[in-house]
């Protein structure tokens, strides 16, 4: 039967997460006036780099196929809550109720601030002559970035707690930076996104994980993760 984990001294405290979270308030919610404001210097910048990284598209059709595959299949946001969905189930059987709550829950806020700022902002996606590639909905923020790094950062989260292998953790760990990373190139690179989008998302998403670890910390259902049984 699953034990819940216990404090050690290598733990994160909740004081370190909840002001990591006050640091990234500060620039998400900058990048986000910014955008809804439509401050020039910004919107010139996204387009100097979108309009490169469009042109580079079109003329490399071999990269903006893989990236197609990746991004729809790999890292698609559906792809990364069914990650999360096992995780869920996983612990479930092994009577971390409480920890699954908190999985599900986070993720569940996450896609709803998602869906709730694309709405707010409701900002237009590139337009291109010759697209490579099509989304729909509003631009800001990118959902797969925001989404990649909630869910690995909440899988990272997870396995720290459970003191896994540091063979292990590195592998997750390389696993979920090649994850964040690339997701956000490949939504810049097949002109789906503004590069603010993407930096947008991911700072959310950090913003997400860092108050959700803060949450954690300091909720006493965590001493109680197991079944009575």
């Amino acid at each position: 039967m699953y034990s819940a984990p216990t404090d050690t001294p290598t733990r994160p405290p909740g004081a370190r997460a909840a002001l990591t979270a006050a640091a990234l308030c500060v620039p998400s919610l900058l990048l986000l006036l910014l955008v809804a404001l439509e401050w020039r210097p910004l919107l010139s910048l996204d387009g100097d780099i979108a309009r490169t990284t469009h042109r580079w598209a079109v003329d490399e059709s071999a990269i903006t196929r893989v990236s197609r595959v990746l991004t729809d299949w790999v890292w698609d946001p559906w792809t990364m809550r069914a990650l999360c969905a096992v995780a869920v189930i996983w612990l479930a059987l092994r009577g971390a109720w409480w920890l699954a709550l908190w999985l599900t829950g986070t993720c569940a806020v996450g896609s709803a601030l998602q869906q709730g700022l694309k709405a707010a902002v409701d900002r237009p996606r590139p337009v291109w002559p010759d697209p490579v590639d099509s989304a729909h909905y509003a631009a800001f923020p990118s959902g797969h970035a925001m989404t990649a790094v909630v869910v690995c950062g909440l899988l990272l989260w997870v396995l720290h707690l459970h003191g896994v292998r540091p063979a292990v953790w590195r592998t997750c760990l390389t696993l979920a930076v090649v994850s964040v990373v690339g997701v956000g190139a490949t939504r810049i690179w097949l002109g789906v996104h503004w590069p603010s989008d993407v930096v947008g998302g991911s700072l959310l998403g950090a913003l997400m994980v860092a108050l959700a670890i803060a949450t954690y910390a300091y909720w006493p259902g965590r001493r109680h993760g197991t079944n009575p049984s």
